[in-house]
């Protein structure tokens, strides 16, 4: 069942705008500092550099994955995707049309929606199941009734009986049950694009399992669209088209699934990579393959944020910002040695005009 043929999606349909091979989401110079304390009533304003110039596309139909280190700016970029927070500089193009301009953000939202880490905070423990469901559908013109019955359907499209589950409270589910419900409420308007934010991290991994596959079907039965933000990069393997590198509020690297787990060109997603439990026990990692904590989001590095803790660093990396360059067809990167003619010694050699 596609999203645009849904038998109860006549009240909110809205279709598609551009063509197949346009992104249905488009970042451009995404930005957010959070001001903090300064040290005096005089002193210097500090910020926290969240988000710090942010550019990247999801395409029609895939699901991309976003990985990195706490506190690289995985979570609030999601955010600013949702507009739960207001971004400081920046466009959010979606389907072609500029998002809070061209494009209302109350149509916005019908869109887009969001399943969050912790499944319990994310429910009112006041409402039934059916209610939660419900709630944003009656919000959006959708008659009491018919929203009722479209939160029985969901719940019976997530696993959940609607006869057992419907009049119940949160507290009365498991952790697996209420992320099913949170699942189920994030399409009860028929969205195109689901922000799964380590939607999975808190079950434990038979559930979480379940509930992979779960988004696995249910992304082909709604011809739907993820964004995928986990720490667990075997996840993201399992269920990513593309996956994007996060470090210290900017993209460190962006490629095909093929390509960062295969073919990285960015020392950090190498060291992430590292980092993954090996079954076998002869390639048991015995050195730590990233020494050091990240640099303090106030004061980040100058030139690659990276260098302060890349084996590969040279004089040429503290002092330029490498741009996100494109290394291949289905693959770019933010690495001085993957630019020609950068200064950094491994560089390719620029080729003559």
């Amino acid at each position: 069942m596609s999203v645009g043929h849904s038998p109860y999606n006549q009240e909110l349909e809205i279709g598609e705008r551009g063509g197949p091979a346009q992104p249905l989401i488009s970042a451009r110079g995404l930005l957010k500092h959070f001001p903090v304390k300064s040290s005096g009533f005089f002193g210097p304003k500090k910020v926290v550099r969240a988000v710090d110039g942010v550019d990247f596309d999801i395409l029609k139909g895939e699901t991309l994955g976003v990985v990195g280190e706490s506190g690289c700016g995985k979570s609030t970029t999601a955010r600013l995707l949702m507009n739960l927070i207001v971004r400081d500089q920046g466009d959010i193009l979606f389907d072609g049309e500029t998002v809070g301009g061209t494009l209302p953000l109350a149509q916005y939202r019908r869109q887009v929606q969001m399943v969050f880490q912790d499944s319990y905070a994310s429910l009112n423990p006041r409402l039934t199941i059916e209610e939660s469901i419900a709630f944003a559908p009656q919000v959006h013109g959708v008659p009491a009734a018919k929203a009722i019955a479209r939160a029985h359907d969901l719940l019976h499209r997530v696993g959940l009986e609607p006869g057992r589950f419907a009049g119940r409270y949160p507290h009365e589910l498991s952790g697996g049950q209420r992320q099913r419900v949170n699942i189920a409420r994030a399409l009860a308007l028929e969205p195109r694009l689901i922000i799964l934010d380590e939607a999975v991290s808190a079950l434990d991994k038979s559930v979480e399992a379940q509930v992979l596959n779960l988004l696995l079907d249910l992304k082909r039965d709604f011809g739907l669209t993820y964004l995928f933000i986990s720490h667990d990069l075997n996840v993201v393997r399992f269920m990513c088209d593309r996956v994007m590198v996060m470090y210290l509020g900017k993209v460190a690297e962006i490629g095909s699934r093929q390509a960062i787990f295969e073919n990285t060109r960015h020392p950090y997603s190498s060291a992430l990579l590292a980092s993954m439990p090996k079954m076998d026990p002869s390639e048991r990692t015995m050195e730590p393959p990233l020494t050091g904590d990240p640099p303090n989001p106030i004061d980040p590095p100058s030139g690659c944020r990276f260098h302060t803790r890349c084996g590969f660093a040279e004089d040429v990396c503290s002092q330029t910002l490498p741009p996100l360059a494109k290394v291949s067809e289905e693959q770019s990167t933010a690495c001085l040695m993957s630019i020609s003619g950068s200064g950094h010694s491994r560089a390719p050699v620029a080729m003559e005009a």
